[in-house]
């Protein structure tokens, strides 16, 4: 990769305060200009994380877009955000990527509040040509005459919602430019016949009969050197104020420009911090993870069960399986693509038909599918397992990948069992019971946060459903603490003990979407308050349950979590403390009522 050092004056990008100044480059100072832009790519994520693969690949289209087009005007959306980082770089924004002190000044998705050239706060996937063809309606409605550019990568194109998007975008008849950035990637692989066509589309340069868009009733052009600036721009001025929508397929190379990146694409499509020479990650990561640990436990029980079958929406390492591990499984192993409202569908049919499915999923994302967790599985009561990731403040903190709102979401939903685990052994437990019966669709609530054994073995019958675990017997305060949260419950319990000299009756739950009534009855007699300790939102969570079981009665509850709000970049420890979640917090809240 070429590295520009001129020292006597300004880098190009230095230059670029507004995305106007890109139209003053002529073809070589465009192309300094990206050599420019990789440099600081990979000085930032090389130090700072973030989507990296994406990125590289889509320099020269985004300064082509810019060069051509007249944002804020001219209104560009980028799906997932995924290629939004060299967006931001051209539209006064390059200082977050060029001054390490400067690096958190903005997110890693498009954001309105960061930039007028933003005009939605997007982190899911296959949202852009909807969203897209909504600006474009308005601007109809309003006689207005803007240009209106959706960008969306071919691993969106197989959401369901991006094939809503380009179905309805002919109907339009108005202006409308959709770039399909194609660099024969999602995540991992992709998945779907569909990519049978864009790889038809890719062999003829576009000249197919066969042609998806088309089909759809899209015009069509093709842009085989995605990767050429001069092309690029010529593409995107012969679509510039288009009168009908059109698709601009372009072919681009996924990390171009570091070479790691472009030969081990999976691994370089999101990154943490690396040694820019090796590649090597300079983040140390302790012990065990549930990922891999769930992956080990599947694989080993694939072999057992030749029915047992893993079905990833396009995140096969959340549950560990890495691409030598989807070898090894073969047919047992699925990737759905980015499509997490079909796996819920499939693992339902699959469960149906006499199959043992387990969906593996960031919380995040299960949030896509509450239609088909009602209406395809849990109506039919299928024996499916939903393995839940990052359900915890201690996940995922971007305000677009949240993973904190799946307890309201999934617990009222009849028959769906949902387990919420404290330990490894607690977890491989609830995982094993799952696939073995054939009674109830189960979600398993992955603990976020280190990894904690006990080594003790559960022996507990998951089955027996809605019965709480007494783990320590006492008096005056019981603390009901779910999964994650189970450390802080015993925490509470010590320092009440410290306090009062009084010992708490501490329970583990593990049973989201059920209570026990005869435990909470039998509380009455020996206690005056009750609190409740989940990692999610409270509003339609687990602890309102419980107060509502003790509504009618003398029984003091206090309920702890997550307040209803969308946090962004946030620091675990100070939405604790905002949320009265630090054990001194809640000891002084149970003491003014003891």
């Amino acid at each position: 990769m070429h590295v520009n050092n001129r020292k006597e004056e300004k880098m190009y990008l230095e230059k670029i305060n507004q995305p106007a100044d890109v139209r003053s480059f002529n073809k070589e100072q465009l192309e300094a200009l990206a050599a420019e832009m990789r440099t600081a790519l990979l000085n930032k994520l090389s130090k700072h994380g973030g989507h990296f693969g994406p990125n590289f690949g889509m320099v020269e289209a985004i300064i082509a877009l810019h060069y051509v087009f007249d944002s804020p005007k001219d209104k560009m959306v980028y799906d997932v955000s995924h290629q939004s980082y060299c967006h931001k770089m051209l539209t006064g924004r390059k200082d977050a990527f060029l001054y390490e002190e400067k690096y958190d000044d903005v997110s890693g998705y498009s954001n309105p509040e960061e930039s007028e050239h933003d005009f939605f706060n997007i982190g899911h996937t296959s949202t852009s040509v909807s969203l897209a063809c909504g600006l474009a309606k308005a601007r109809d409605l309003k006689g207005e005459k803007e240009n209106i550019i959706a960008i969306i990568g071919d691993g969106s194109l197989s959401g369901g919602e991006a094939l809503e998007g380009l179905d309805f975008a002919p109907e339009l008849k108005s202006n409308m430019i959709i770039v399909v950035n194609d660099n024969d990637m999602s995540i991992a692989e992709n998945h779907g016949g569909m990519y049978q066509n864009l790889k038809l589309l890719r062999d003829t340069e576009g000249k197919a009969e066969c042609n998806l868009f088309k089909a759809m009733g899209l015009d069509y052009l093709f842009v085989k050197e995605g990767n050429d600036v001069e092309k690029l721009i010529e593409a995107f001025q012969k679509v510039k104020d288009i009168n009908h929508p059109i698709v601009v397929h372009i072919y681009t190379q996924k990390g171009k420009g570091y070479a790691l990146a472009e030969e081990h694409k999976e691994q370089w499509h999101w990154c943490m911090p690396f040694d820019k020479e090796t590649g090597k990650s300079t983040v140390s990561f302790d012990g065990e993870d549930y990922g891999s640990m769930t992956a080990e436990f599947l694989m080993k029980k694939m072999k057992e069960d030749k029915t047992l079958v893993g079905i990833t929406s396009a995140t096969p390492t959340v549950f560990g399986f890495t691409e030598d591990k989807r070898k090894e499984a073969g047919s047992q192993f699925v990737d759905v693509g980015i499509a997490e409202e079909h796996a819920v569908a499939l693992a339902s049919g699959i469960a149906a038909n006499g199959g043992n499915p387990v969906y593996g999923v960031y919380s995040t994302f299960i949030q896509r599918t509450y239609d088909q967790l009602s209406q395809d599985l849990c109506i039919n009561n299928n024996p499916a397992t939903i393995l839940v990731f990052a359900a915890s403040v201690y996940g995922m903190n971007d305000v677009t990948h949240l993973g904190i709102y799946d307890i309201p979401m999934m617990s009222n939903i009849p028959n769906l069992v949902y387990l919420s685990p404290t330990t490894k052994e607690e977890y491989l437990a609830m995982v094993e019971w799952s696939i073995s019966q054939k009674e109830h669709p189960v979600a398993i609530r992955v603990p976020g946060g280190a990894v904690i054994s006990d080594g003790k073995t559960v022996t507990k019958d998951f089955g027996k459903l809605n019965q709480y675990e007494v783990t320590q017997k006492g008096s005056k305060v019981a603390i009901l603490a779910l999964g994650t949260f189970y450390s802080l419950g015993q925490e509470v319990a010590k320092e009440i003990a410290k306090e009062t000299g009084v010992q708490s009756t501490l329970i583990n739950p593990m049973y989201i979407t059920g209570t026990d009534d005869k435990l909470l009855e039998e509380l009455k007699a020996e206690h005056q308050v009750v609190i409740t300790l989940e990692d999610g939102v409270l509003d339609g969570g687990f602890g309102e349950k419980i107060s509502r079981f003790y509504g009618a009665s003398d029984m003091k509850v206090l309920n702890y979590g997550l307040k209803k709000e969308f946090i962004d970049r946030y620091d675990v420890n100070e939405v604790l403390k905002e949320n009265r979640l630090t054990k001194e917090q809640i000891v002084e809240d149970i003491m003014k009522l003891c």
